[in-house]
Protein backbone atom coordinates (compact mmCIF):
# COMPACT_ATOMS: atom_id res chain seq x y z
CA UNK A 1 0.00 0.00 0.00
CA UNK A 2 1.49 3.36 -1.07
CA UNK A 3 0.61 6.39 0.99
CA UNK A 4 -1.46 8.87 -0.98
CA UNK A 5 -0.31 12.47 -1.18
CA UNK A 6 -1.71 14.65 1.60
CA UNK A 7 -4.89 16.45 0.67
CA UNK A 8 -5.05 20.23 0.98
CA UNK A 9 -6.30 21.43 4.35
CA UNK A 10 -9.24 23.19 2.61
CA UNK A 11 -10.35 20.10 0.67
CA UNK A 12 -14.19 19.82 0.62
CA UNK A 13 -15.52 17.47 3.29
CA UNK A 14 -18.75 15.74 4.21
CA UNK A 15 -19.91 14.25 7.50
CA UNK A 16 -19.75 10.45 7.44
CA UNK A 17 -20.92 7.92 10.01
CA UNK A 18 -17.77 5.97 10.87
CA UNK A 19 -18.50 4.28 14.23
CA UNK A 20 -21.58 2.26 15.05
CA UNK A 21 -23.34 2.34 18.42
CA UNK A 22 -21.96 -1.03 19.63
CA UNK A 23 -18.35 0.16 19.18
CA UNK A 24 -19.03 3.45 20.92
CA UNK A 25 -20.88 1.83 23.83
CA UNK A 26 -18.14 -0.78 24.17
CA UNK A 27 -15.40 1.85 24.20
CA UNK A 28 -16.90 4.11 26.86
CA UNK A 29 -18.17 1.23 29.00
CA UNK A 30 -14.63 -0.15 29.10
CA UNK A 31 -13.34 3.26 30.20
CA UNK A 32 -15.87 3.37 33.05
CA UNK A 33 -15.33 -0.26 34.05
CA UNK A 34 -11.53 0.02 34.16
CA UNK A 35 -11.89 2.99 36.52
CA UNK A 36 -14.46 1.06 38.57
CA UNK A 37 -12.18 -2.00 38.72
CA UNK A 38 -9.38 0.13 40.12
CA UNK A 39 -11.67 1.85 42.64
CA UNK A 40 -13.20 -1.40 43.92
CA UNK A 41 -9.74 -2.96 44.26
CA UNK A 42 -8.47 0.02 46.27
CA UNK A 43 -11.58 -0.06 48.48
CA UNK A 44 -11.34 -3.84 48.85
CA UNK A 45 -14.84 -4.32 47.44
CA UNK A 46 -13.75 -7.57 45.88
CA UNK A 47 -17.21 -8.96 45.16
CA UNK A 48 -17.99 -5.88 43.07
CA UNK A 49 -14.51 -6.10 41.58
CA UNK A 50 -15.27 -9.64 40.42
CA UNK A 51 -18.60 -8.69 38.87
CA UNK A 52 -16.92 -5.86 36.99
CA UNK A 53 -14.33 -8.32 35.67
CA UNK A 54 -17.07 -10.64 34.44
CA UNK A 55 -18.76 -7.80 32.59
CA UNK A 56 -15.46 -6.70 31.04
CA UNK A 57 -14.89 -10.28 29.86
CA UNK A 58 -18.33 -10.37 28.22
CA UNK A 59 -17.61 -7.05 26.50
CA UNK A 60 -14.19 -8.15 25.27
CA UNK A 61 -15.60 -11.41 23.89
CA UNK A 62 -18.27 -9.39 22.12
CA UNK A 63 -15.66 -7.00 20.69
CA UNK A 64 -13.64 -9.94 19.36
CA UNK A 65 -16.72 -11.34 17.63
CA UNK A 66 -17.64 -7.87 16.36
CA UNK A 67 -14.17 -7.72 14.86
CA UNK A 68 -15.22 -10.51 12.48
CA UNK A 69 -18.96 -9.98 12.05
CA UNK A 70 -19.51 -6.27 12.79
CA UNK A 71 -19.44 -3.05 10.81
CA UNK A 72 -16.60 -2.31 8.40
CA UNK A 73 -14.69 -0.07 10.78
CA UNK A 74 -14.93 -2.67 13.57
CA UNK A 75 -13.50 -5.56 11.53
CA UNK A 76 -9.90 -6.59 12.11
CA UNK A 77 -9.51 -7.30 8.41
CA UNK A 78 -10.20 -3.63 7.70
CA UNK A 79 -7.76 -2.00 10.12
CA UNK A 80 -4.91 -4.42 10.90
CA UNK A 81 -2.14 -3.35 8.54
CA UNK A 82 1.26 -4.84 7.79
CA UNK A 83 4.32 -3.60 9.73
CA UNK A 84 5.54 -1.81 6.60
CA UNK A 85 2.31 0.20 6.36
CA UNK A 86 2.43 1.00 10.09
CA UNK A 87 5.99 2.33 9.76
CA UNK A 88 4.99 4.33 6.69
CA UNK A 89 2.12 5.84 8.67
CA UNK A 90 4.37 6.72 11.64
CA UNK A 91 6.78 8.56 9.32
CA UNK A 92 4.08 11.24 9.03
CA UNK A 93 3.26 11.31 12.76
CA UNK A 94 4.35 14.96 13.08
CA UNK A 95 2.86 16.20 9.81
CA UNK A 96 -0.23 18.34 10.19
CA UNK A 97 -2.76 17.13 7.64
CA UNK A 98 -6.51 16.51 7.24
CA UNK A 99 -7.90 13.28 8.64
CA UNK A 100 -8.67 10.86 5.78
CA UNK A 101 -8.93 7.75 7.95
CA UNK A 102 -12.40 6.23 8.03
CA UNK A 103 -11.69 3.98 11.04
CA UNK A 104 -8.55 3.17 13.00
CA UNK A 105 -5.27 4.32 11.51
CA UNK A 106 -2.59 1.61 10.94
CA UNK A 107 -0.82 2.21 14.27
CA UNK A 108 -4.05 2.62 16.22
CA UNK A 109 -5.42 -0.64 14.86
CA UNK A 110 -2.61 -2.65 16.43
CA UNK A 111 -3.00 -0.74 19.69
CA UNK A 112 -6.66 -1.76 19.76
CA UNK A 113 -5.72 -5.42 19.36
CA UNK A 114 -3.02 -5.10 22.04
CA UNK A 115 -5.49 -3.54 24.49
CA UNK A 116 -8.06 -6.25 23.79
CA UNK A 117 -5.43 -8.95 24.42
CA UNK A 118 -4.47 -7.32 27.73
CA UNK A 119 -8.11 -7.00 28.82
CA UNK A 120 -8.75 -10.63 27.95
CA UNK A 121 -5.67 -11.79 29.88
CA UNK A 122 -6.52 -9.60 32.86
CA UNK A 123 -10.12 -10.80 33.13
CA UNK A 124 -9.27 -14.49 32.69
CA UNK A 125 -6.48 -14.42 35.29
CA UNK A 126 -8.73 -12.37 37.58
CA UNK A 127 -11.49 -14.96 37.39
CA UNK A 128 -9.05 -17.73 38.25
CA UNK A 129 -7.57 -15.76 41.16
CA UNK A 130 -11.05 -15.04 42.55
CA UNK A 131 -12.05 -18.70 42.29
CA UNK A 132 -8.78 -19.80 43.85
CA UNK A 133 -9.61 -17.67 46.89
CA UNK A 134 -13.37 -18.01 47.23
CA UNK A 135 -15.63 -19.63 44.63
CA UNK A 136 -13.73 -22.75 43.64
CA UNK A 137 -14.24 -23.71 40.00
CA UNK A 138 -13.55 -27.08 38.34
CA UNK A 139 -10.23 -25.83 36.95
CA UNK A 140 -9.05 -24.52 40.30
CA UNK A 141 -8.54 -27.95 41.85
CA UNK A 142 -6.52 -29.46 38.98
CA UNK A 143 -4.07 -26.62 38.29
CA UNK A 144 -0.62 -27.25 39.86
CA UNK A 145 0.40 -24.87 42.64
CA UNK A 146 3.26 -23.40 40.60
CA UNK A 147 0.91 -22.63 37.71
CA UNK A 148 -1.63 -21.11 40.10
CA UNK A 149 1.06 -18.85 41.58
CA UNK A 150 2.12 -17.79 38.06
CA UNK A 151 -1.48 -16.93 37.15
CA UNK A 152 -1.83 -14.93 40.36
CA UNK A 153 1.39 -13.00 39.67
CA UNK A 154 0.51 -12.40 36.02
CA UNK A 155 -2.80 -10.78 37.03
CA UNK A 156 -0.87 -7.96 38.73
CA UNK A 157 1.71 -7.74 35.93
CA UNK A 158 -0.88 -7.54 33.18
CA UNK A 159 -2.74 -4.85 35.11
CA UNK A 160 0.40 -2.67 35.18
CA UNK A 161 1.04 -3.26 31.48
CA UNK A 162 -2.61 -2.42 30.76
CA UNK A 163 -2.33 0.90 32.62
CA UNK A 164 0.83 1.75 30.69
CA UNK A 165 -0.86 0.88 27.38
CA UNK A 166 -3.88 3.02 28.28
CA UNK A 167 -1.59 5.94 29.13
CA UNK A 168 0.17 5.55 25.77
CA UNK A 169 -3.20 5.35 24.01
CA UNK A 170 -4.40 8.58 25.65
CA UNK A 171 -1.09 10.29 24.90
CA UNK A 172 -1.40 9.33 21.23
CA UNK A 173 -4.93 10.77 21.07
CA UNK A 174 -3.72 14.04 22.60
CA UNK A 175 -0.75 14.06 20.23
CA UNK A 176 -2.96 13.63 17.18
CA UNK A 177 -5.14 16.52 18.34
CA UNK A 178 -2.26 18.90 19.12
CA UNK A 179 0.27 17.98 16.43
CA UNK A 180 -1.82 16.75 13.50
CA UNK A 181 -5.03 18.67 14.24
CA UNK A 182 -7.10 15.47 14.20
CA UNK A 183 -9.76 14.82 16.85
CA UNK A 184 -9.96 11.05 17.36
CA UNK A 185 -12.12 11.16 20.51
CA UNK A 186 -15.17 13.12 19.33
CA UNK A 187 -16.14 10.61 16.59
CA UNK A 188 -16.25 7.90 19.28
CA UNK A 189 -18.93 9.99 21.00
CA UNK A 190 -20.97 11.15 18.01
CA UNK A 191 -20.14 8.27 15.66
CA UNK A 192 -19.50 10.76 12.87
CA UNK A 193 -16.48 12.42 11.29
CA UNK A 194 -15.90 15.06 8.63
CA UNK A 195 -13.94 13.37 5.84
CA UNK A 196 -12.82 14.46 2.36
CA UNK A 197 -15.60 13.99 -0.19
CA UNK A 198 -13.93 11.13 -2.15
CA UNK A 199 -13.90 8.90 0.97
CA UNK A 200 -16.70 6.31 0.98
CA UNK A 201 -18.84 5.71 4.07
CA UNK A 202 -18.34 2.29 5.73
CA UNK A 203 -21.07 -0.34 5.86
CA UNK A 204 -22.80 -0.71 9.23
CA UNK A 205 -23.96 -4.00 10.75
CA UNK A 206 -27.44 -4.28 12.25
CA UNK A 207 -28.22 -3.70 15.96
CA UNK A 208 -29.93 -7.11 16.00
CA UNK A 209 -26.66 -8.80 15.08
CA UNK A 210 -24.89 -6.88 17.85
CA UNK A 211 -27.51 -7.91 20.41
CA UNK A 212 -27.26 -11.57 19.38
CA UNK A 213 -23.46 -11.58 19.58
CA UNK A 214 -23.46 -9.84 22.96
CA UNK A 215 -25.96 -12.36 24.35
CA UNK A 216 -23.67 -15.17 23.23
CA UNK A 217 -20.64 -13.38 24.70
CA UNK A 218 -22.39 -12.87 28.04
CA UNK A 219 -23.33 -16.55 28.16
CA UNK A 220 -19.74 -17.54 27.35
CA UNK A 221 -18.43 -15.24 30.12
CA UNK A 222 -20.76 -16.90 32.63
CA UNK A 223 -19.57 -20.37 31.61
CA UNK A 224 -15.92 -19.32 31.80
CA UNK A 225 -16.41 -17.74 35.23
CA UNK A 226 -18.02 -20.95 36.51
CA UNK A 227 -15.44 -23.26 34.93
CA UNK A 228 -12.32 -21.46 36.09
Amino acid sequence: MVRKPALPMNNPTRVVRVWDAPIRVFHWLIVVLIAAAYATWRLNWMEWHGWIGDLVLALVLFRLLWGFFGSDTARFSQFLASPRIVLEHLKYAFVREPDRQVGHNPAGGWMVLFLLALLLAETLTGIYVANDIADVGPLTEIVPAAAADAIDASHAIVWNVLLAAIALHVLAIVGYAVVKGQDLALPLITGRKALPEPVNAPRMASPARAATLFAGSAAAAIVIAWFM
